[in-house]
C-alpha cells in the first residue's frame, strides 16, 4: 500500500499522541519569549586544570549549538572536529552548556572570544573556562534542567471568558494535583515534535534515503573478510523513522494502560542508566520495582537483533509496524543499512519538579522548574499538560 503525504503529516503529529491522564490545561503558548524556555546543561565534572582541552561553559540565546561551535572553531583556528560539545540545545532558547576547544600547547588566539556574524537577537557569554585533559564528548552530560514559562493559559473545563475568581482557584487546584501526579508517575517517554521536522519532513527524507540502493559493501583486496559498513552519514533521517515507530509503540502502550506497568516478555530499563533486563512474567517483586520507578518498561528502537523481547510485549511491537504501510517502510529501511536494535524507557522520571504561578499585566503565567535526562524531550512533559500548546 502507497504512502500518502497526509500520512506523514498525521502520524507525525505529536499532538494528538494519547495521555494516560487528561490535561487540566486547554491550551498556553510557550517560547513567546527566548527566556520563556530556559535549560541549563548538567555536567558535574572534576576538571584537572591542565591538558591541552579548554572548556567554556557558556550561555546563548537565538543561536544553534552547531553554528556556536564553528564559530568557536574560527576563533581558535582550529579544525571543527577538535570543537567538543556534549549535546545540541534549542536556538530558540535561553541555554547554558559546555564546549571543549583543543588548543595545541595552549597557545590561545590574541583576542578574546568575540563573535561578530551573529545579529542583535543572538547573544553569546562565556561563564566559565577550565583546562581539561579530555576532549568533550558527545552525550557526555548527565540531565538538563528546564525552566519554562507558559502563558496565554486557559483551563479545561472552564469558559475562560466569563471564568471568576473562585473558578480560578478550582483551576489551579487541578492544575497543581495533575502536576503532583506526574511528579510521582512520570510521562509517557514521546520523543518530540523537532524529532520529525516541519509537519514530518525528516519522515519524508527517510522514505527517500531507504527508496535508494543500500551502498555497495566490497571486500578487501587479497582478504576473505569483508570490509566494515561505512557509518551512515544521514543520522537525522535515520533517528526520525526510529522515534516514529517508538512513539506508534508507546501510543498503544498508554492506550492498554500497560506503558507504565510492563507485560509479559518485556525488557525493563534500570532507572539512570543504559542497563536492561528482560523477564518473561511479572511477578510481585517487579510490579513493586516498577511502582518505585527503579525500573521501567522499554520498546524498540527498531532495528535488526530484537531478539530479548517476547511474548506479548514483542507482539505489540510486530503488530504495530505490520498493521502500519508506513511503519512497515520505514522499519525494512532500517534493516537494510544493518541498524542494530536499542531500547528506550517508556517512562520519562521528571525530577525535583516544582512549579509557580504569577499574575502578569498580560495574564496569569506558569512557570515550571524540572529536570530530565538526556535524550528525553520537555515538550513531554507539556504535552502531558496542556492540550494544544503554542508558540
Amino acid at each position: 500500500m502507497t504512502v500518502q503525504d497526509h500520512d506523514i503529516t498525521t502520524a507525525t503529529d505529536t499532538a494528538q499522541l494519547p495521555q494516560p491522564r487528561q490535561q487540566p490545561l486547554k491550551q498556553a503558548t510557550y517560547k513567546a519569549y527566548n527566556t520563556d524556555f530556559i535549560v541549563n546543561e548538567l555536567l558535574p565534572l572534576a576538571f584537572t586544570g591542565e591538558g591541552e582541552h579548554l572548556w567554556l561553559h557558556i550561555q546563548k540565546s537565538g543561536i544553534n549549538t552547531a553554528y556556536l561551535a564553528k564559530l568557536l572553531s574560527e576563533w581558535a583556528d582550529i579544525p571543527l572536529r577538535d570543537v567538543g560539545f556534549s549535546g545540541l540545545k534549542d536556538r530558540h532558547a535561553l541555554t547554558t552548556q559546555w564546549f571543549s576547544l583543543r588548543i595545541p600547547k595552549k597557545q590561545l588566539p590574541d583576542s578574546e572570544f568575540t563573535p561578530v556574524d551573529i545579529s542583535a537577537n543572538e547573544s553569546v557569554t562565556i561563564l566559565e573556562q577550565q583546562w581539561h585533559n579530555k576532549k568533550l564528548n558527545r552525550g557526555t552530560h548527565r540531565a538538563n534542567q528546564f525552566i519554562i514559562t507558559l502563558r496565554d493559559i486557559e483551563f479545561a473545563g472552564f469558559d475562560n471568558a466569563s471564568i471568576n475568581p473562585e473558578h480560578i482557584v478550582s483551576a489551579k487546584q487541578a492544575v497543581e494535583e495533575h502536576l503532583a501526579a506526574i511528579s510521582q508517575s512520570g510521562v509517557p517517554n514521546y520523543f518530540g515534535p523537532q524529532r520529525f521536522g516541519r509537519s514530518g519532513n525528516n519522515i519524508r527524507e527517510a522514505l527517500s534515503l531507504f527508496a535508494r540502493p543500500v551502498p555497495e559493501v566490497r571486500p578487501q583486496p587479497n582478504k576473505g573478510k569483508r570490509k566494515r559498513v561505512p557509518r551512515e552519514q544521514n543520522t537525522m533521517e535515520l533517528s526520525a523513522a526510529r522515534s516514529l515507530i517508538f512513539n506508534e509503540i508507546l501510543a498503544a502502550r498508554v492506550r492498554d494502560g500497560s506503558w507504565n506497568n510492563g507485560l509479559a516478555g518485556e525488557i525493563f530499563n534500570l532507572d539512570g542508566s543504559g542497563s536492561i533486563f528482560s523477564s518473561d512474567e511479572i511477578d510481585d517483586t517487579l510490579r513493586a520495582r516498577l511502582e518505585s520507578g527503579d525500573i521501567h518498561p522499554t520498546a524498540v528502537l527498531w532495528g535488526k537483533a530484537n531478539e530479548k523481547v517476547s511474548g506479548k510485549a514483542a507482539a505489540i511491537e510486530a503488530d504495530i509496524v505490520a498493521h502500519s504501510p508506513l511503519l512497515t517502510q520505514l522499519a525494512a529501511g532500517l534493516e537494510q543499512r544493518d541498524i542494530k536494535a536499542q531500547r528506550r524507557a517508556l517512562r520519562l522520571p521528571i525530577e525535583a519538579l516544582s512549579w509557580e504561578w504569577q499574575d502578569k499585566d498580560d495574564g496569569l503565567i506558569l512557570v515550571l522548574n524540572f529536570t530530565l535526562t538526556t535524550g528525553s524531550f520537555a515538550t513531554s512533559v507539556l504535552a502531558s499538560l496542556v492540550q494544544t500548546l503554542n508558540t
